[in-house]
């Protein structure tokens, strides 16, 4: 029976290829995003390289949203077996000094809460069957602080500390939880197009380039941290590459 996969910031960068990758190996795919539109789109795209996909709109956002937005995923397709985690968000750094509450619980609502409250729905299920896969998608900055680049590293730092304690905590299960962090710009994502547009600006310390890194390689490391199990995180570009 094929599994379904569901991607919660479906885009056209990381959400697309994460979606092919495991659309080859039979999978089911349920995107999630905020544009109906942009959404369809891409399951236009899927369906024609044969790969079963549904858009599921929905504002990651706003927890109270989740439920009902897991409901729909699951009498489409049945129980989730794997979740990829990786929202989409153009939002700009923001210093570290001019942070507010206000706006850091928009971050942790967005990187940790909404994420939390996924698992805890269909981490039971996962466990029943004996299978699963948790899979979180983070920036370099929940890993590395830097001057001036807050707000989202905040909020992914404890993402990340939630996932590498659940690894530890459901491996035994069948269950896997793992974390891939990405330390670049991704070729097709809409940050990279805001970005190209002008929507968006980064103000980058002098002789600091950012890597570009292709979301093909990056669903080949989700798909390769489900398959293998052997560590809890991975990191692209690895150090030494471009």
């Amino acid at each position: 029976m094929s599994k379904t996969i569901a991607i919660f910031g479906a885009g056209t960068g990381l959400g697309l290829a994460t979606a092919r990758r495991f659309g080859r190996e039979g999978y089911r795919v349920a995107l999630v995003g905020r544009r109906r539109a942009a959404l369809d789109t891409l399951v236009a795209d899927l369906s024609a390289d044969g790969i079963d996909a549904a858009a599921f709109p929905a504002d990651l956002g706003h927890t109270a949203q989740i439920p009902a937005l897991l409901s729909a995923i699951t009498e489409r397709y049945g129980p989730i077996d794997v979740i990829q985690y990786a929202p989409i968000s153009t939002m700009a750094f923001i210093p570290a000094a001019d942070l507010t509450t206000e706006v850091m619980q928009g971050f942790i609502d967005l990187y940790l809460l909404t994420p939390i409250q996924i698992v805890r729905a269909v981490l039971p299920g996962m466990i029943e069957r004996g299978f699963g896969g948790i899979l979180y998608g983070q920036g370099g900055t929940a890993v590395n602080a830097a001057p001036f680049a807050s707000g989202f590293g905040p909020a992914m730092a404890g993402a990340r500390n939630y996932v590498h304690s659940l690894h530890g905590e459901v491996a035994d299960k069948g269950v896997y939880a793992g974390a891939l962090t990405v330390n670049g710009m991704i070729t097709g994502s809409a940050a990279e197009q805001a970005i190209t547009s002008g929507e968006l600006t980064l103000s980058l310390p002098e002789g600091v380039v950012i890597p570009t890194v292709d979301p093909a390689d990056l669903a080949d490391g989700l798909w390769e941290l489900l398959a293998k199990r052997d560590r809890v995180e991975a990191t692209y570009p690895q150090a030494g590459t471009k």
